[in-house]
């Protein structure tokens, strides 16, 4: 969604621009090219493998850009040590990227055998064959149900837990299979791999990415400039859920009760929601780019405080 992020987050000469989930540098480049020939862009990765591509791919820029090992919910940490009070745009692109999706061995895919990890930063947290390993039927129940809407949350959740009693899950392929066998065949959907949703589910309890997301989405609109813009692109009901609710909250200003005929608490609309209704992929981008098929992107304008 190359040029709707340009188009909603809106670049400009002298710009400062902060890219939450770097991954391949396509988005930042763009920005950089677009904010030429001053503009700056601090990019943030938790995946090191990421950082150094980028640093390689983003090298004739120079000085324009700034790369830290992070997460996008600690962008106010990073900032406050640049000593970069506010910027003009944050992009956040949520989810695994293709680099880590097209890598068997970080454990993302059921495409092909890996080692069961799907950490975005394998120095950090725990793997996702720990996880499997060491969670009871109800924990696994939960995070199939909770992260990734699975139908068969309980009976999947079940068979792992009997299954490990005999043998551990320590590739993508084995828990794979075993979900392709408990999964009842031609009651699912059928357009996606049964396997799909519990890796989804997996992926993000072990990177801790909604509540990642919840930190980001209460703090991003506090760093940007009046008239910066906040663009989210998310994959799947749960991250665009939360977009959804976080930027209306933020564009509603009153908090009194509905009974009450006429504002008492004074609070003033904090942004502008550019988009009025969600933003998907192109039908020729998607055909270039099936993975785009899911992405949602939404954007929002911050407004001058009151007084301003």
């Amino acid at each position: 969604m190359a040029s709707e992020v340009l188009q909603y987050l809106d670049p400009h000469s002298g710009g400062v621009y902060l890219d939450g989930t770097l991954g391949g540098a396509g988005h930042a480049r763009l920005i950089l090219e677009a904010s030429a020939p001053d503009g700056l862009l601090i990019g943030l990765d938790r995946d090191a493998e990421a950082l150094a591509a980028a640093q390689s791919n983003l090298a004739s820029f120079g000085e324009r850009v700034v790369l830290r090992q992070g997460n996008f919910s600690d962008m106010c940490t990073h900032l406050d040590q640049l000593e970069i009070a506010a910027v003009d745009g944050i992009l956040l692109d949520l989810g695994v990227s293709s680099h880590q999706i097209d890598s068997p061995e970080r454990g993302f895919s059921f495409r092909e055998d890996g080692p069961l990890d799907m950490r975005m930063n394998p120095k950090e947290g725990v793997s996702a064959a720990t996880v499997v390993a060491e969670a009871e039927v109800d924990e696994l129940k939960q995070i199939f149900r909770d992260y990734g809407e699975e139908r068969w949350a309980g009976k999947i959740a079940r068979a792992i837990v009997t299954d490990r009693e005999k043998v551990p899950f320590v590739t993508t392929l084995q828990l794979a299979d075993m979900i392709s066998r408990v999964v009842p065949a031609g009651r699912g959907p059928q357009r996606i791999h049964p396997a799909t949703r519990v890796f989804q589910a997996l992926r993000i309890h072990v990177n801790g990415e909604l509540d990642s997301l919840r930190i980001a989405l209460d703090t991003a609109w506090l760093r940007l400039k009046t008239g910066g813009r906040l663009v989210v692109i998310s994959f799947h009901s749960l991250e665009d859920r939360m977009v959804k609710q976080a930027f209306r909250a933020l564009a509603t200003g009153c908090i009194c009760p509905p009974r009450l005929a006429v504002c008492a608490c004074g609070e003033q609309p904090s942004v502008r929601v550019l988009t009025r209704k969600a933003v998907r992929a192109t039908e020729s981008e998607t055909e270039n780019n099936p993975r785009a098929r899911s992405a949602v992107l939404r954007a929002m304008e911050k407004l001058p405080a009151k007084g301003e």
